[in-house]
Parts: C-alpha cells; structure tokens; sequence
C-alpha cells in the first residue's frame, strides 16, 4: 500500500537496493534448469542443476498432486515456435530475456493444488517459462513481470501449441497476504520474471488440465549478481526495508 510518506534507507540498505535495481535492468543469457532425476517422494519430485558461470546450484521440484509428464533430454521439443528456435521472435525470449529454455526439458502439469521450487543457494532474478497455459493459471506468492508471450504479431512468433496472450491479476487475501495470478486466453506460451533473490518460490495451479508445462532458468546465483547482497537470512531481516524499492524474497 502506498503512503504519503518517502521510506527512509540507511546508507547500506540504499546501496543494497541500487544495486539490485541496476542489474535487474540489463538484459543477459539465462542459465536453464538441467532436469535430471525424479523419484515419487510426496507426489512427484523432480530435480534439476543450473551451471551459471561460476556456480552449480541444484534445484528440487516437488508436486504432491503429481505431475503429466517430466523429460529430462530427448522427444518433443516444446519449446519450439513453427518447428524452430529462434531467440529473436520466440515467445520465451525478450529484452530481458537473451535464450530460449535449453533442449527438451520440461515438467508437464496436470492438477490442480500447490507446488514448489527450491533452490540449494540463493538465485539472482529467476524467470519461469511456461508452455501451452490454458485452461488454468498459476497463483504465484511473489510479484512478478510478463516479459514475453506469443501472441502471434510480426516480432513475436506463436507456441508450440499455437498463440495466446497472459496477464496478471493481483489478488488480496487478507491479513496483508496477496497472490499473484498468472492468466491467459488462447493459447499462451510465454515467459515471466521474478526479481530479487530467492531461494524458494511456491505457486498454485489454479484448476486441473492435462497438461501446461514449464521450466526455470536464472541469471545468475545472488552472489554473482548482487555482489553487496548479504546472505539469505540477513535479507529477510531487510525484507521490510526494501520494500519501497520493489525488492521481494520470499519469508
């Protein structure tokens, strides 16, 4: 909620927050999830590595509804528009956003219920690219952006499954809680962003359709990012402090 009064920042906490702001603004390559294993451990698990340029950060999906399917390498490439990858009008890819999801990795969904992806150290702007989103919609518990959607135009090529366009929708829970909505029409494959750093993120899909599919992919480890970031528990300990300036991560 807005108010009249201008947030006051300590000298750190303003050159923490500029920090941020400033990488969160270049345009760079995304690091994609590698899916390589997955076992039946409450519902479904899957799990994944990301090699940024420095770093190996594992990555733990866990569903307990289950899921469609899961490919790890190999089969359908999903992620294709026309039947070819071309970063400069694929539905994934943006000024934010350099290259299309890496291979054929993709985790299929199918029900309805709640979700989550955790990351093994704290990840830098992680964008989550998602395939074929209709009939449902995702309740994320951060903020987001929509960089990108098919939706079919001159610069921008339709998905796999054909064109579609996404919005958001702000929802108020109470008690200062909100969830955000990732909706469509048609059919959408496009790509959001969450910006900050984060080590979790959990979302709800809103209704059962088989299937709509997705992976992640990051710009880099906190650490590579936000070189002044503290660790994860100092952050959220500043969770309210930079509040005003857009930065979010999860409790």
């Amino acid at each position: 909620m807005k108010t009249n009064m201008a947030p006051k920042f300590s000298p750190i906490l303003t050159a923490i927050a500029l920090a941020i702001a400033s990488h969160a603004a270049c345009a760079a390559p995304v690091f994609w999830t590698d899916w390589t294993t997955s076992s039946n451990t409450n519902g479904f698990t899957g799990n994944g590595t990301i090699t940024t340029g420095s770093s190996t950060v594992q990555v733990t999906y866990n569903n307990p509804q289950g899921i469609a399917f899961y490919n790890t390498g190999g089969g359908t490439d999903y992620w294709t528009s026309g039947g070819v990858r071309n970063n400069a009008t694929s539905p994934y890819t943006s000024a934010l956003v350099d290259n299309i999801p890496t291979g054929t990795d993709i985790i299929a969904l199918q029900f309805a219920g709640n979700q989550t992806l955790q990351f093994s150290q704290a990840i830098a702007n992680p964008v989550f690219s998602y395939v074929s989103l209709n009939g449902n919609g995702y309740a994320f518990n951060q903020n987001f952006d929509i960089l990108s959607f098919g939706n079919g135009s001159a610069n921008d090529t339709c998905g796999y499954w054909g064109c579609g366009t996404s919005s958001k929708s702000i929802v108020d829970l109470g008690g200062g809680n909100f969830e955000y909505q990732l909706l469509g029409t048609g059919e959408p494959h496009g790509t959001i962003r969450f910006t900050g750093a984060f080590d979790t993120v959990s979302w709800r899909s809103l209704s059962g359709e088989n299937w709509n599919g997705f992976t992640v992919g990051v710009q880099g480890t906190a650490a590579e990012v936000f070189p002044s970031v503290p660790e994860p528990a100092t952050l959220a300990l500043m969770g309210l402090g930079l509040a005003g300036l857009g930065f979010s991560r999860k409790k």
